[in-house]
């Protein structure tokens, strides 16, 4: 019972990642240290099926949980109080860093500038992927009237690459939607469900739904099963390179996150800076006592 409710609050914590942009889920599961357990039950489900269910179960019900009942809170945060809430999250990915670095430097010997080169590379990458600017926004109802075959396949590859941020750490989904200039799209579909399960008879509206999210999900599940053995496989022959990238990618994150429009969209007055400066380090904090412990 014990491990099924820390499943589930993982879960939660993974699902309040897939809310804000820029927040990477598989940051969330390295700091929290299920990122190994969450690798394993998707690869090996077909091998043994009721393993993975116990960890899979509550961990996805912990997402919905989540999506369905905090992404108000957390808009709500992110909102009023942007610039403290997102000092946290920052706060975290900085406090876990040290924790990581440890996993690929040797005790008493300098870093190898081979494990530095696969650190350097991928932030960099990072940093001037975030550089990139979406295409101008328009109404995402206008969007889903002229969708046609090819934005739904679209949408599907879409769904592949973001699958990417559930698995590797400092990559985040929505920023990806965001770049892909679908995010809007997608985040109107979803909350479109709560108008349809009050009007079930609208066919119009339930198609509408699925014209998206269907080829979306289908495409982050593939994408996803496709990550995480590639992942596994990363782990078990590669550990040190393997994490070297993932510093990188944190590292990386932290600016990208840093630059984000909406961590200042509550104003950075004194009072909001007086409480990032208490956020900030308690996610420093926070990230590395949990991490210290099962990283």
């Amino acid at each position: 019972m014990k491990k099924h409710l820390r499943n589930y609050i993982n879960g939660t914590a993974f699902g309040v990642a897939q809310v804000i942009p820029g927040v990477s889920g598989g940051t969330i599961a390295i700091i929290l240290g299920f990122y190994d357990e969450l690798i394993a039950s998707v690869n090996h489900f077909a091998e043994d099926y009721r393993k993975s269910l116990k960890f899979l179960i509550p961990f996805m019900i912990g997402i919905a949980c989540a999506i369905l009942l905090l992404s108000s809170v957390i808009s709500y945060l992110l909102t009023s109080f942007s610039f403290p809430t997102m000092m946290f999250f920052i706060g975290m990915i900085v406090g876990i860093t040290p924790l990581v670095y440890n996993k690929i430097k040797e005790p008493g010997k300098r870093l190898r500038q081979k494990d530095a080169a696969l650190v350097v590379i991928p932030m960099i990458l990072l940093v001037l992927f975030s550089g990139l600017k979406p295409q101008a926004a328009i109404s995402p109802a206008e969007v889903i009237n002229d969708m046609g075959a090819g934005y739904m396949a679209f949408l599907f590859l879409v769904g592949v690459i973001a699958a990417s941020a559930l698995i590797i750490p400092g990559v985040s989904g929505s920023f990806i939607m965001l770049l892909m200039g679908v995010y809007h799209v997608v985040v109107f579909s979803v909350s479109s469900i709560r108008h349809w399960l009050l009007d079930m008879p609208s066919i119009s509206l339930f198609l509408d739904i699925c014209k998206v999210l269907l080829p979306f999900t289908v495409g982050v599940a593939i994408g996803v099963l496709l990550t995480a053995r590639l992942v596994e496989k990363l782990l078990k022959n590669y550990h040190k390179a393997l994490f070297s990238v993932i510093l990188g990618l944190l590292l990386g994150s932290v600016y990208v996150l840093l630059k984000e429009p909406l961590v200042y969209q509550s104003g950075v007055t004194p009072v909001m800076v007086i409480a990032a400066a208490v956020t900030f380090p308690a996610g420093c904090a926070v990230a590395f006592m949990i991490g210290k412990r099962r990283l």
